[in-house]
């Protein structure tokens, strides 16, 4: 009975409603019912069951693995005392350098 009031409700809503009944359907049209239905639920799983990286621990802990972690990767220590020396040295060389070649190119003897 509450079946039979639901299905009226949504006549009356929209005139050309018909509820999908799988036993006269044909049967191409139910296994691409079937398939369509699979792989939205298997795209859902993939999203839900993803892993975040910043909500769960690294699986592999061993001792024989590279450290993780910020700063782990660098070759060198900017936490250090002459790191700011350093720093400032290499990017002061590395922007002059094009100009220092300019000037020797145009002073140097032909």
């Amino acid at each position: 009975m509450q079946a039979k009031m639901e299905l009226l409700k949504h006549r009356q809503i929209n005139p050309a409603f018909k509820p999908l009944n799988l036993r006269k359907t044909p049967l191409s049209q139910q296994i691409v019912f079937k398939m369509l239905s699979r792989t939205a639920v298997r795209t859902a799983n993939t999203l839900v069951t993803r892993r975040a990286f910043h909500a769960t621990r690294a699986r592999m802990s061993s001792p024989y693995h590279y450290p993780e972690g910020p700063y782990s990767n660098l070759p060198f220590n900017p936490r250090g005392k002459w790191f700011g020396v350093g720093y400032w040295t290499f990017m002061t060389v590395g922007f002059f350098t094009p100009f220092g070649i300019a000037v020797y190119q145009t002073y140097k003897e032909q």
